[in-house]
C-alpha cells in the first residue's frame, strides 16, 4: 500500500538581497507594491465619487510616513518587552529594518494624518475614506507576502498539506539570522501559514467591499467602517491561531483584544450612521463647479450605468461648457 506524500509550502531561502552594500528587502518591496496598487485603484474610485484625484496623492504623501510611524509605535508598545527592561537595548526600537510594523497602528495614525489634511483643505473625509478603504485591505494582503519572506506570522506546528516549512537561516559568519540570512535547508518546523490565511481573507474582503459599495451605493464613511469590521473579524480568528512571540493580556494576544474591540466599534458605527452616497458637489464643491463636470461622466462610466444615462450626463457637460 502506497502512502500519499504531499509537499509542504517551502519558505523562501532568503528575504534580503544585496546590491553591493545596499540591502534589497522583500518585505519593503511587498509593502511598496501594495501602496502602488492601492493608489492606482483609489485614484479611480475617488474620481468616480466626484473628488479631485490630486487629493488622493496629497493623502498618500501624509498617510504613508504617518502610517510607518504609527505602525512602528504600535509594535513597540504592544511588544515593549523586546526593547525595554534589563539587558535590552531600547535603541533597537528605532531599527525598523529589523521588522515590526503593526498594521492597526499604521491605519490609525495614517487616518488621523489624512483627517488633519482634509480638515485643512475644508473637504469631507468620509468620501475619501470610502474610496480608499477597499484598497487599504488589498494593500495589507499584498504586504503579507513580506511576512512570508521574513518567515514570520505563523501558527502552530501542523501536518496539513499546506503547512509552511520554516528554514534555519544563517549569515555569512554562520550565525543564526532569521531575517537577513540564507537558508541552510534545515527545516525548523512545519507550521500553519497564518500570513497566507490573512492574505486570502484580505483579498476576499477587497472584492466584498467593492461589491457592497457598488450594489448599495454606500457613502458617509460606511465603506470605511465596513472595512474595519471585516478586517478585524478575520484578524481576530487568525490571531487565535498564531504562535509567534507576542504580549498577552488575560491569556490572549494584545492584537486579539484590539481586533475584538475595533470590530464592535466598527459594527456599531456602521449600523447607526447614514449610508447614502454623497453627491459630487458634497465631495468637492470647487472641483465639481461649472467647467469641472467631467468628474460626473467619470462616475457614470465607473458605475457602468446605461448608455442613456451616460448620454444625459454628457449632455449636461456640453450645456455647461
Amino acid at each position: 500500500m502506497h502512502s500519499l506524500i504531499l509537499a509542504n509550502i517551502p519558505s523562501p531561502p532568503q528575504g534580503v538581497w544585496y546590491l553591493g552594500p545596499i540591502p534589497i528587502r522583500a518585505y519593503a518591496l511587498c509593502i511598496m507594491t501594495g501602496i502602488v496598487v492601492a493608489l492606482a485603484i483609489s485614484l479611480r474610485r475617488y474620481a468616480a465619487r466626484g473628488g479631485n484625484p490630486d487629493t488622493v496623492w496629497d493623502a498618500a504623501i501624509v498617510a504613508i510616513p504617518a502610517g510607518i510611524v504609527g505602525g512602528r509605535l504600535y509594535h513597540v508598545i504592544t511588544d515593549h518587552d523586546k526593547y525595554f527592561g534589563e539587558g535590552k537595548d531600547p535603541w533597537k526600537a528605532f531599527n525598523i529594518s529589523a521588522g515590526g510594523l503593526g498594521i492597526i497602528g499604521a491605519v490609525v495614525l495614517g487616518a488621523l494624518a489624512v483627517w488633519a489634511m482634509m480638515r485643512h483643505k475644508k473637504l469631507p473625509l468620509a468620501p475619501l475614506a470610502d474610496a480608499v478603504a477597499p484598497t487599504i485591505i488589498l494593500a495589507q494582503g499584498i504586504g503579507r507576502l513580506g511576512n512570508y519572506f521574513n518567515q514570520e506570522l505563523y501558527g502552530a506546528e501542523t501536518n496539513v498539506p499546506w503547512a509552511l516549512d520554516i528554514y534555519y537561516r544563517v549569515n555569512d559568519a554562520g550565525n543564526y539570522a532569521p531575517l537577513t540570512g540564507r537558508s541552510t535547508g534545515e527545516v525548523i518546523a512545519s507550521v500553519h501559514p497564518t500570513f497566507l490565511y490573512e492574505l486570502i481573507w484580505n483579498v476576499a474582503m477587497f472584492f466584498v467591499l467593492i461589491w457592497a459599495d457598488k450594489r448599495f451605493r454606500l457613502g458617509r464613511g460606511s465603506v470605511f467602517w465596513l472595512y474595519v469590521a471585516s478586517y478585524t473579524l478575520g484578524r481576530f480568528f487568525i490571531e487565535l491561531m498564531r504562535r509567534d512571540e507576542a504580549t498577552h493580556i488575560l491569556g490572549l494576544r494584545v492584537n486579539t483584544w484590539v481586533s475584538a474591540i475595533l470590530f464592535i466599534v466598527a459594527v456599531v458605527v456602521f449600523l447607526r450612521q447614514r449610508k447614502d452616497r454623497e453627491t459630487p458637489e458634497e465631495v468637492d464643491p470647487s472641483y465639481n463647479s461649472a467647467g469641472s463636470a467631467p468628474a460626473r461622466v467619470s462616475e457614470a462610466e465607473y458605475r457602468g450605468e446605461t448608455e442613456h444615462t451616460q448620454a444625459t450626463y454628457e449632455g449636461e457637460v456640453r450645456q455647461r461648457g
